[in-house]
């Protein structure tokens, strides 16, 4: 099986690095520059329309969207177990991964580029200000989630790589995230592991080569 990732360094292409390198899975990396818009080359929108990162291309075949590329990571290296195996609790993990993408993951995107959402001058205050605030709410319920535990369930999931990503991507957009300290835990505790380690080292080795491109 050949596994190919199309990733750009910050953005969410760090939660399938995450769960492949879990996973044990043998991958090839591509880099898309976001900051010059390769993600809407020609060469790129030919397999990938929506013109977003991460891709996943399997045998020559696309998957794109981050929640059916954490399913299929899943179901395709069962004993990686980055689901749980009751069937409930997978539909539970699920439900989480739809909630960071849905619930989580749009307030970072409007916090990140607010005229992309806005463009009437003078608006960009106010939709950081609404981002900012929709997120300290979403981050209050994983607060209570994480509470008294070190992951969302009782071992290391998909869920906790998504949420990594989310909660990192808040910090660097100066989200005042500091009094959540069960999500912080959860952060450090992620960030000590060897997959966490790995892509962190691959994301700053990307970005000193294209800043030096």
């Amino acid at each position: 099986m050949k596994i190919e990732l199309y990733y750009a360094p910050v953005a969410c292409p760090l939660v399938p690095y995450v769960t492949l390198t879990e996973a044990g899975a043998d991958f090839d990396v591509h880099i898309i520059n976001l900051r010059k818009q390769a993600q809407k080359s020609p060469e790129y929108m030919r397999i990938n329309p929506k013109h977003k990162v991460p891709l996943l291309i399997i045998d020559g075949k696309p998957l794109s969207e981050n929640i059916a590329i954490q399913l299929w990571i899943a179901r395709n290296f069962p004993n990686a177990h980055l689901v749980p195996t009751d069937p409930w609790l997978e539909l539970q993990a699920t439900s989480m991964l739809s909630w960071f993408a849905s619930g989580i993951h749009p307030h970072l995107s409007r916090a990140n580029t607010p005229r992309k959402f806005c463009d009437t001058d003078g608006s960009e205050g106010s939709v950081m200000r609404l981002a900012h605030d929709a997120l300290i709410e979403q981050f209050g319920i994983a607060e209570t989630m994480l509470t008294g535990k070190e992951f969302f369930f009782d071992h290391f999931t998909t869920a906790d790589a998504y949420f990594f990503w989310c909660f990192r991507r808040a910090q660097m957009l100066e989200v005042d995230v500091a009094k959540f300290t069960a999500c912080t835990n959860h952060f450090e505790t992620m960030k000590l592991r060897p997959s966490v380690k790995k892509v962190l080292a691959f994301e700053a080795e990307v970005q000193s080569r294209l800043a030096a491109a």
